[in-house]
């Protein structure tokens, strides 16, 4: 199957860019609920993944540091402890499985590295378990269809 099926587009996708504030992150992470947001340059090319963990450690090593003060703060100047790796659009399915147990999302660039969407993890382990148990998936569809109104 093709990573397509599951990629949900660079404009459905959270992200941030290079030159925003570790403010800008703090809050578009706390609107969207998110643990994790992709970066990318001002030529579309993924840089890497911005994560709680790296906000708070900011925070732990710089003493001082107020809210008020993260606008001061570039994303360069946050160090990245965790280093989630992209996907090729044109990837193996297997490949993105593997790797959807060790990140929350997948970022996926083009051939020539511009950043077009991310495949959630959540999808891919959906679609692991429908593809290898059939009575999975049935009672799943069955679970989110509307309930029936069978009394005539």
């Amino acid at each position: 199957m093709n990573i397509a099926f599951f990629l949900s587009p660079k404009k459905d996708v959270v992200y941030l860019k290079t030159n925003s504030t570790m403010r800008q992150a703090l809050e578009r992470m706390k609107y969207h609920r998110y643990a994790a947001i992709p970066i990318i340059d001002d030529s579309g090319k993924y840089v890497g993944t911005l994560t709680e963990d790296d906000l708070l450690w900011k925070i732990k090593n710089t003493p001082g540091l107020t809210f008020k003060n993260t606008e001061k703060i570039q994303l360069n100047e946050i160090e990245r402890y965790t280093q989630n790796k992209q996907g090729s659009v044109n990837a193996q399915m297997e490949n993105l499985i593997a790797r959807a147990t060790e990140q929350n999302f997948i970022p996926v660039v083009d051939d020539n590295g511009i950043f077009i969407g991310i495949v959630r993890s959540s999808e891919l382990i959906s679609y692991s378990v429908d593809s290898t148990n059939p009575s999975h998936h049935f009672m799943t569809t069955l679970a989110k269809s509307p309930a029936r109104n069978t009394a005539l």
